[in-house]
């Protein structure tokens, strides 16, 4: 069974989450997908607009579990690792293209940091978006860090982030962090209307002001993006990282160091 379902409503390309019994969870099976999906909706140039979405429950519980434990257990892995997962997350930015998150359920931890590497997030109101790697002992090192501040504010990015916050659509609109709210049954229309809006507008403008637009907004983006492994490096050989992860294994909270 493929883990990415790729499906075509005119010139908009849905790219679809689809590990539904793991909660969407990102397994190194499902980013690889994932990058060749975006990778092919990139290059076809009958494809205007890419939108993320996860199928059952929710959009995704965030990275795997075994992956997080095999760093954990080997952190010479991890800018290697994190490398080729970030190459994805960075596409969703990069790419001339508007890419569009829409979240339901919940949307927790790397898959929160894909959310936020897309241009804009459409979510139901119910859902959750959460940036919970400090619970782990380990920081959002996908982008997060460094993307979350242009879209709320520095001081609420360090309270979701710093805090590990989960809140729901509604908050999250609030703040800036989603574009359109909805209720869950009307949020296949809410995205198909800003698809619409979009298909209005010249294809290279919308792509060349989408360029423009990051740069302003994250100029340091290269920078902080290195910042962020060198601190997770940091993270993955401490004594809270192997806590934390053993105790998302036996689902149970973490008694961390304190130091």
């Amino acid at each position: 069974m493929s883990l990415v379902l790729v499906e075509d409503r005119d010139a908009v390309r849905h790219v679809v989450l689809n590990r539904p019994e793991k909660r969407n969870a990102l397994s190194a099976g499902l980013t690889d997908e994932l990058g060749e999906a975006l990778r092919g909706a990139a290059a076809d140039e009958s494809v205007r607009i890419i939108v993320l979405r996860g199928e059952g429950v929710m959009f995704s519980s965030g990275m795997d579990t075994a992956d997080l434990g095999a760093v954990a257990a080997d952190p010479t892995r991890l800018r290697e690792w994190r490398a080729a997962i970030l190459a994805i997350w960075n596409l969703c930015e990069d790419v001339a293209k508007p890419t569009i998150a829409q979240i339901h359920g919940a949307c927790l931890g790397a898959a929160a940091e894909l959310a936020l590497a897309c241009d804009m997030r459409v979510m139901a109101s119910e859902a959750v978006i959460g940036l919970i790697e400090t619970r782990v002992g380990v920081i959002p090192d996908l982008g997060g860090c460094s993307r979350l501040p242009a879209l709320v504010g520095l001081g609420r990015a360090k309270e979701l982030i710093m805090a590990s916050k989960v809140i729901d659509g509604t908050e999250a609109e609030r703040i800036g962090l989603a574009n359109r709210v909805v209720p869950a049954n009307a949020l296949d229309a809410a995205t198909a209307q800003l698809t619409s809006e979009l298909l209005a507008c010249a294809p290279l403008a919308v792509g060349l002001a989408k360029g423009v637009l990051n740069a302003a907004a994250r100029p340091a983006l290269p920078g902080t993006l290195e910042q962020e492994v060198a601190a997770q490096e940091l993270c993955a050989t401490s004594a809270d990282f192997r806590e934390g992860t053993q105790a998302l294994a036996e689902r149970r909270a973490p008694e961390f160091s304190g130091r």
